[in-house]
């Protein structure tokens, strides 16, 4: 046989193209000195302008007599106040005293609240017998509990601790409920057709689903903790900041009552600072999904 024609030649690679079409390009991968968008944090600095322009107004203001020092003192002298009793150890001492009732409580609530969470989520029974009273004490106003604690526990450091407890265990217990309820009911199967039992389902799988839930009810309650505790310390106290603000009322100190309520809000920012840092550790995987 001879040679074949051109016009078989073409009609065959016609035919070979369509049952082998051709790949589509890669995309072009990014060179070596190329890097991923960042956040930029420079711009942390500007959180600072407006409670820095607050306390120069403030200092102005009381400088200037519009701001009376006898309603409102000026910063300068409120740290002043602060040094002074810092030196003689009254400011530490109650601080150490108001920060230990928190932990305490806060342990307690915390415990209370994600076990009974865990309980509610995970068991129609635990659901029907638990979640009904734990909504009853949600709509109770606890600060109206004060004087039935005081009645049953006296004025020592237990009803301080149970309200702190309360305050920290209801938003807590909500949050991971709603946590627990958001797990997609597909890994949960499928963690049971692996074999694992209740107690790994509950470790591998719901604790992990639920965490943004439970984190973000760690930080809601723990402003519920430090509310809590500042009313029951100036009700019932002998120790504390609240035992300090109080006494400072009666003989007219306004510069540490403000003092107090200024260390308090201090500390609740560092222990919101402390929720956050761990809340950024275990939702690493969530950073990804910003810009």
């Amino acid at each position: 046989m001879g040679p074949p024609s051109a016009s078989a030649v073409r009609t065959s690679a016609t035919s070979e193209r369509s049952q082998h079409p051709p790949s589509p390009p890669s995309p072009p991968t990014p060179s070596s000195g190329t890097t991923a968008p960042k956040r930029s944090r420079g711009g942390a600095w500007l959180r600072w302008i407006s409670p820095v322009a607050l306390l120069a107004l403030w200092q102005l203001g009381a400088s200037a007599g519009v701001i009376p020092e006898r309603l409102l003192p000026p910063p300068s002298a409120i740290a002043a106040t602060g040094i002074d009793l810092a030196r003689d150890g009254t400011l530490l001492t109650a601080v150490g005293t108001s920060l230990e009732r928190v932990l305490v409580g806060y342990a307690a609530g915390a415990v209370a609240g994600t076990g009974c969470a865990l309980v509610v989520g995970m068991s129609r029974w635990g659901e029907r017998l638990l979640d009904p009273p734990l909504q009853m004490l949600r709509a109770l106003p606890i600060f109206g509990l004060i004087p039935l604690f005081i009645l049953w526990f006296g004025i020592g450091e237990t009803p301080k601790i149970t309200l702190v407890a309360i305050a920290v265990a209801v938003p807590l217990y909500t949050n991971t409920v709603a946590g627990i309820r958001a797990v997609d009911v597909k890994y949960i199967e499928v963690a049971r057709v692996l074999g694992l039992g209740r107690a790994a389902v509950v470790r591998h799988v719901v604790l992990p689903g639920a965490l943004p839930g439970l984190l973000t009810g760690l930080r809601v309650s723990l402003g519920g903790a430090w509310l809590a505790l500042i009313v029951a310390e100036q009700i019932n106290a002998d120790a504390g900041l609240g035992f300090m603000i109080n006494s400072a009322r009666e003989f007219l100190r306004t510069d540490i009552v403000v003092l107090g309520l200024v260390v308090y809000s201090l500390l609740g920012l560092a222990t919101d600072a402390l929720v956050r840092l761990l809340e950024r550790r275990a939702l690493s995987w969530r950073s990804s999904m910003h810009t």
